[in-house]
């Protein structure tokens, strides 16, 4: 199949199909003509791409679990240490997002928000503020 069908198929963009070609992720096929000739092996890689990316999965850990499922000698945990890791990054990312929501609140509840020039959140940014400065 060409690359518009495989991109149908898959659920990802041409551009990106050509991409995961590049950085060796996939080697589809050529037919005689020099076009790709996608496989439906080629189309459930390309969904496995896609789903780990969507679980954030980095470029190089797809290739690891690429690797991963291709090998049915694999022990189940070494996949299990890739998404545990994963997971532990996420929890991290939740925690950060959660302090940056608390600095913003804390922010937002001291701005008068009125026709006065004085700002606490401008403050705070400035590095002016004293003790009531936000952790930012």
């Amino acid at each position: 199949m060409n690359i518009g069908a495989a991109s149908q198929q898959s659920g990802l963009p041409a551009k990106t199909i050509r991409y995961y070609e590049d950085i060796g992720l996939l080697t589809p096929d050529r037919a005689g003509n020099g076009y790709r000739d996608y496989s439906a092996s080629d189309v459930h890689r390309l969904r496995f791409l896609q789903r780990s990316r969507s679980l954030g999965f980095s470029v190089e850990e797809c290739r690891q679990l690429l690797s991963l499922y291709g090998d049915h000698s694999r022990e189940s945990a070494d996949v299990r240490a890739i998404a545990k890791s994963k997971l532990a990054e996420v929890e991290r990312k939740l925690t950060e997002l959660a302090e940056l929501r608390d600095a913003l609140r804390h922010l937002v509840r001291n701005c008068h928000g009125d026709n006065r020039p004085e700002c606490p959140i401008l403050d705070s940014l400035a590095g002016r503020g004293g003790a009531r400065q936000a952790r930012i």
